[in-house]
């Protein structure tokens, strides 16, 4: 048996950030708020009151930042365009002080041999275009296709690979449906709304980007693929598992990558809607992608049975993300837990490999996100061993490894996150960087992680 498990050589190693969760100055230089400004100072919203409004200060500390990740001969990085700094209004003209910063940015990953991979939405709407209606208004599509122009006209001679929106199902369910993310409205129908209104800003910004980009660039989405298990085989738990698996997955796979709605979705979510806001809209959603990012952090057990809102993994909430699925219960899974409280099995990211490659023949995919929140502290000596941290990124690049030998196209792995950094309602209290930041000083350490990190990108191997 073979001590190592060895990846292609031209797999693309990486790690990722968001820009609202590390960057800070959240007044400087025109950047104006957004939705997730006005929802974390919003008293009783987010844990002992924290806000990014500071995070990780990454906005005055990047070439730190850059300089890391060089030390630890990462070969990509991920990070999103805070649009209310580029377009602080999210209509008119490009900042360019804000440009400007994004611009110094990916110079000096590429100095370093790093590549950008710029994502231009991750949640972060400006609170102007929430205030006109946010993403249940057909407008804030357009606005988000002009933005996605302005983005690669200033950036598109710096920036080869591009995503258009990260996880998706979280700005519609989680901020329109339970609101526990922002901007934090429980309105079922206008969560439905809003996820085909990201699906046509998605679709409109590929045809933007396209527009304005070299050929040779790359365009992609991300999302949150949830792995979607019944409790048992009976037909009540494996119908479950289909509506979940429509409002978690195919309400964007649909319209994305074949061009419809499912027509179970309707079916299901007619009680609330009858869908006339899709208009003549999916030619412009369905536009071909270079591949597909993929997000996975647990699995989802569900059955039929009473709702047990708050334990599918997402926030406790008085109101559901899963609108029209009422009698739908959602099950801790067996195993071993992170911080989050989130299973650890990395099965589950094989198995989801593996059904995207078959549902989605010749589409590559990229783990654009996955990794774990732990309780990670500094002792005396100031040095952060995170072991569990190691063994679960181990253990889901394992399963990488066992679906590329099964047939699954992955290109890429982007350990989630480079630094410790504002986990939205959970605030501060949940750590799931490779680098320790210490929040009052700002100081950055690498964990243990890090380095092990840094030894499988460095080599391609894995050890088992």
């Amino acid at each position: 048996m073979s001590s190592a498990l060895t990846f292609p050589t031209d797999f693309l190693w990486g790690t990722a950030t968001a820009s609202y969760q590390i960057e800070g100055a959240a007044q400087e230089d025109g950047r104006t708020p957004s939705i997730w400004d006005t929802y974390a100072r919003t008293p009783g919203k987010v844990l002992n009151g924290d806000t990014g409004d500071v995070a990780c200060d990454h906005y005055h500390r990047w070439a730190e930042d850059v300089d890391i990740m060089a030390d630890l001969g990462v070969k990509a990085y991920r990070f999103s365009l805070a649009w209310p700094r580029i377009q602080p209004t999210g209509r008119g003209p490009a900042l360019q002080k804000g440009l400007d910063f994004y611009r110094r940015l990916a110079d000096a990953l590429r100095e370093k041999g790093i590549k950008p991979v710029a994502t231009l939405y991750h949640w972060d709407l400006p609170q102007e275009l929430e205030d006109l209606g946010g993403w249940p208004a057909r407008e804030t599509a357009e606005r988000f296709a002009e933005y996605a122009s302005l983005a690669a006209e200033g950036l598109g001679d710096h920036v080869d690979t591009w995503t258009t929106l990260n996880e998706p199902w979280c700005s519609a369910f989680l901020g329109y449906a339970s609101g526990v993310h922002a901007p934090g409205r429980t309105d079922p129908v206008a969560a439905l709304r809003a996820a085909h209104h990201l699906n046509l800003g998605h679709g409109l910004a590929v045809q933007a980007l396209r527009s304005q980009l070299r050929p040779s660039a790359q365009v992609s989405v991300t999302l949150n693929v949830h792995h979607v298990r019944p409790l048992t085989d009976a037909p009540g738990d494996t119908d479950a598992a289909r509506r979940i698996d429509a409002l978690a997955n195919r309400v964007f796979t649909g319209p994305m990558l074949r061009g419809e709605y499912p027509e179970d979705l309707l079916k299901d979510t007619a009680p609330l809607t009858d869908w006339s806001f899709v208009q003549d809209d999916l030619a412009d959603i369905h536009q071909p992608l270079d591949f597909l990012g993929v997000n996975y952090y647990s699995p989802t057990l569900v059955s039929e049975g009473d709702p047990a809102h708050g334990s599918d993994g997402h926030g406790a909430s008085a109101h559901s993300p899963w609108v029209g699925a009422d009698r739908v219960a959602f099950h801790p899974t067996p195993g071993d837990r992170t911080a989050m409280g989130w299973t650890i099995d990395a099965s589950g990211l094989e198995e989801l490999l593996l059904r995207l490659g078959a549902d989605h023949p010749g589409l590559p995919m990229v783990i654009t996100e996955n990794g774990a929140a732990f309780h990670d502290y500094a002792d005396p000596e100031g040095n952060v061993n995170d072991p569990q941290r190691i063994a679960y990124v181990r253990d889901h690049l394992a399963a990488v490894h066992r679906a590329m030998s099964a047939g699954a196209d992955v290109r890429g792995y982007f350990l989630w996150s480079l630094l410790d950094n504002f986990e939205w309602g959970y605030g501060y209290s949940k750590r799931f960087g490779m680098v320790h930041v210490d929040y009052p000083t700002g100081t950055r350490t690498p964990k243990a992680s890090a380095h092990w990190y840094a030894k499988v990108a460095a080599t391609g191997t894995l050890p088992v």
